[in-house]
C-alpha cells in the first residue's frame, strides 16, 4: 500500500500562484458576465499541476489528469491540432506513466517528492540539436495539413514531448524547454483571442501562470540537482 507523509510541500509563492488563477478565473468570469466552466476548470487545474511539478510533489499528476483531458478539447476547438494530439494522445498516458516512475524515485518510501537528475554537456548539445530539427519537420507536417499556427504549434508540441519525458525521468532540464513552451504558447494563446476563439482568454491567463512557475521551478530544481550531487 503507497504511504505519503508531509503531503503539503506549498510555501507562499506557490499558493499565490494557486490563488492568483483562481481569483483571476473569477474576475474574468464577472466581467464577462458568464462563468466559461470548461476553460476556468483547464486552467485552475493546470497551474495547481505545475506548481506541483515545481516542487517534485507527486500529486501533481491527478491535478494533471484533469487538467490534460479539458485542455485537449479546447485545443481541438480552436484549431490547434498539435495542442489536441499532445494532450490526449500523450500527456494523458504519460500522467500514469509518471505517476508509476516518481513512485520509484521518491526520497524515501514515504515520501511525496521525488529526487532530480542533471544532464552533462553532451546531453544537453544532443538535447537541443534534436528538439531544432524535429521542431522544423513537425512545422511542416502541420503547415501541409493547414493548421493556422504550424511552426507555434509544432514548437509547444515537440518541447512539451521532450520535456514531458524529462519530466517523468526527474531531468532539471526540463524547465528550460517548458519556459521556452509557455512563452511561445502565450503567443499562440493571444493570436486564437484575436481571432475570437472560445475559452482563449483563460488560456492566456493559464499560460502566464504557468510560465511564472517554469521559472520558479527551474530555479528550484537546479538546486535540487545541486543538492542531490
Amino acid at each position: 500500500m503507497i504511504k505519503f507523509t508531509h503531503i503539503n510541500t506549498l510555501k507562499i509563492f506557490d499558493w499565490f500562484l494557486i490563488l492568483g488563477v483562481i481569483s483571476t478565473n473569477i474576475v474574468y468570469s464577472v466581467l464577462q458576465k458568464e462563468v466559461d466552466f470548461v476553460g476556468s476548470v483547464a486552467a485552475i487545474t493546470g497551474v495547481v499541476c505545475v506548481v506541483m511539478v515545481a516542487k517534485g510533489n507527486i500529486l501533481n499528476y491527478l491535478f494533471g489528469l484533469i487538467n490534460v483531458t479539458l485542455y485537449g478539447y479546447i485545443s481541438y476547438k480552436a484549431a490547434l491540432y498539435g495542442d489536441a494530439a499532445l494532450n490526449i494522445l500523450y500527456y494523458l498516458p504519460m500522467q500514469f506513466v509518471g505517476w508509476f516512475i516518481w513512485i520509484r524515485r521518491r526520497e524515501n518510501p514515504e515520501s511525496v517528492t521525488v529526487t532530480s537528475r542533471v544532464m552533462n554537456g553532451k546531453q544537453r548539445v544532443m538535447l537541443g540539436f534534436f528538439s531544432f530539427v524535429l521542431v522544423v519537420l513537425v512545422g511542416f507536417c502541420l503547415k501541409y495539413f493547414n493548421d493556422p499556427q504550424p511552426f507555434k504549434d509544432s514548437a509547444t508540441t515537440v518541447l512539451s514531448v521532450i520535456a514531458m519525458f524529462l519530466m517523468v525521468r526527474a531531468y532539471m532540464e526540463q524547465w528550460v524547454l517548458w519556459v521556452v513552451v509557455n512563452v511561445i504558447s502565450v503567443i499562440m494563446w493571444i493570436i486564437a483571442f484575436i481571432n475570437g476563439e472560445m475559452h482563449s482568454m483563460l488560456m492566456v491567463i493559464m499560460w502566464i501562470f504557468y510560465l511564472t512557475n517554469s521559472i520558479n521551478g527551474w530555479y528550484t530544481w537546479l538546486h535540487l540537482s545541486r543538492s542531490e550531487k
